[in-house]
């Protein structure tokens, strides 16, 4: 997931501007620089040896960073038990398939009707090849993976104000502003601007390497021809027998390609979180989560709300309630230590006796509002009609994102597509509306791009994030400064009180974060059982 804000510009748009004005390499570092970006720090599990006989841990909250953490620390030989806020192990891991049910703040339920086989993710949606910690739990559990297309050259970029609203193929927004730039810059070091910059052996390499990149003339001009038709395309394909001849295509001028601004996403599949090969689990993402739930089996207490967590000297209480029946009798479960993994969004509203460190910590983190809306069509239009096959469609449209799957390619039937992730103000406008309303504003926005869409389509589904019980936001949304000031107080064990999850990490909104930070949290909590208690 990439990270949205309220007002002005976001990050994700101003990463988009890095990346389009000055590379990739640059987006990494802002990326890193915000928290959005960094190889995985995963080595394998720690070593928990020497557990204390008897020693009981409670898990709160079965997200990945929770039963990542039951599921080490049960091997390591601790009594482990787990309480879960919904009725489904996983938390943000999550598909919705036919039959499921799915009911937000306020009452409004949705019952998702998609055809067997078809699913919808609205949380985590792809595994970056660097997430060692999330891949190793893959293998581990036996979660078959498949490729993830992040990058399709034949999908579109689209902008409602540019060439009549509309969608232009990416590769051609690519193929024509990496023509011209590499166009301009040849010219100036033909005129001699670089002459104090590179000696002339070099230019000529550099005049080279334009020519192959930017697919320039011989003339290091980008025009319409083979050279040009072969990045972004032809007006007619070459074929075979007596109309085999191609047509060259005629590249977009430089001023209405920087006009459009299609080429704020160019650089979206060169961020290193989006760099290719990416992966998602056979069947949907929440293959992973409903994998641990079948190894940890037992240990997971489902429906149970936490309403209060309080510790002694010598343990933890979770005082819960049924979800289910909100206001009923209350139950409780204790163990010598807790990993509290809650969202940091509701944890701030359960009575908690932790320091008054950790207590701002928790307070100081908001959680960024996305919406995420899954569409069933009739047919697979995108292949049949315009051979799209996988890949994003990004547009300026409320909807941010078009999503097409990356499996079941030329299946027949029916089909499923993501057909918005939205952010910021635009998330904040379709939480506010009912979910049929979100997913009529899916189809009527998308129908700008394809023009199937209210012929084919079929039935929806809509996930408001900051409208769902057990999250109420989409991930934590740290700022520089909250970090620099509130981070290690929120990783710091709190007597025997330990947090883990995507916001206790330097990847937020990544399941490699969860991971990461849940395996960091029990080594620590494991050196100070393991010393007796001891800080």
């Amino acid at each position: 997931m990439e990270a949205g804000g309220g007002c002005g510009l976001t990050r994700r748009q101003l990463l988009r501007m890095i990346g389009a004005s000055a590379g990739a390499a640059a987006m990494y570092q802002a990326m890193s620089g915000l928290g959005l970006a960094a190889e995985s720090s995963f080595r394998g599990p720690p070593s928990l040896q020497g557990a204390p006989r008897g020693a009981s841990v409670l898990v709160l909250g079965a997200g990945l960073a929770g039963m990542v953490a039951a599921y080490e620390l049960r091997r390591a030989g601790y009594e482990v038990q787990l309480l879960e806020y919904n009725g489904r192990a996983g938390g943000r891991n999550w598909s919705l398939r036919g039959g499921d049910r799915y009911a937000e703040l306020g009452g409004a339920a949705q019952h998702c009707r998609f055809a067997a086989g078809q699913y919808f993710n609205p949380g985590p949606w792809r595994l970056p090849y660097h997430h060692h910690g999330i891949l190793h739990y893959c293998r581990v559990l036996g979660v078959r993976l498949e490729a993830f297309v992040q990058t399709n050259y034949n999908a579109y970029l689209h902008n409602t104000e540019a060439y009549g609203g509309k969608p232009q193929r990416f590769r051609a927004v690519k193929a024509d502003y990496q023509g011209h730039v590499a166009e301009l810059l040849a010219k100036a070091a033909q005129g001699g601007a670089l002459d104090g910059r590179l000696t002339r052996e070099d230019q000529e390499r550099l005049l080279e390497s334009l020519r192959r990149w930017g697919a320039l003339d011989r003339n290091y001009a980008y025009a319409a021809g083979r050279a040009s038709s072969e990045r972004r395309g032809y007006a007619r394909d070459p074929g075979g027998g007596a109309s085999a001849r191609p047509a060259f295509s005629q590249p977009l001028r430089l001023e209405d390609l920087l006009g459009s601004r299609l080429w704020e996403n160019l650089a979206e599949g060169d961020a290193y979180e989006m760099q290719t090969p990416l992966f998602q689990p056979v069947g949907g993402m929440g293959a992973i989560g409903e994998a641990f739930a079948c190894e940890l089996g037992p240990l997971i207490r489902y429906h149970a709300k936490v309403v209060e967590i309080r510790q002694d000297e010598r343990g933890v209480t979770a005082w819960y309630e049924d979800a289910r029946r909100p206001g009923g009798a209350r139950r409780s479960a204790r163990a010598d230590w807790c990993v509290c993994t809650i969202p940091l969004s509701v944890l701030g509203q359960i009575p908690m006796n932790v320091g008054a460190a950790m207590a701002e910590a928790i307070a100081a983190v908001p959680y960024a509002a996305a919406v995420k809306i899954g569409l069933q069509f009739k047919r697979r239009f995108w292949e049949q009609d315009e051979q799209i096959y996988g890949g994003i469609t990004y547009t300026d449209l409320p909807i941010g994102t078009i999503g097409y799957p990356s499996s079941g390619y030329h299946d027949g039937g029916k089909a499923v597509l993501l057909g918005a992730y939205a952010w910021g103000t635009d998330a904040m406008e379709l939480t506010a509306m009912a979910p049929e309303e979100r997913v009529r504003q899916a189809v009527a926005q998308g129908a700008r791009i394809h023009p199937q869409y209210p012929r084919e389509f079929d039935n929806g589904v809509a996930v408001a994030w900051h409208r769902a019980p057990f999250t109420l936001g989409c991930f934590a949304l740290w700022s520089e400064e909250a970090r620099a000031k509130h981070y290690d107080d929120l990783c710091a064990i709190d007597g025997r009180i330990v947090l883990a999850g995507e916001h206790a990490s330097y990847l937020p909104a990544w399941q490699e974060g969860a991971v990461t930070s849940a395996l960091d949290a029990i080594g620590r909590l494991h050196r100070r059982a393991a010393a007796g208690g001891a800080a």
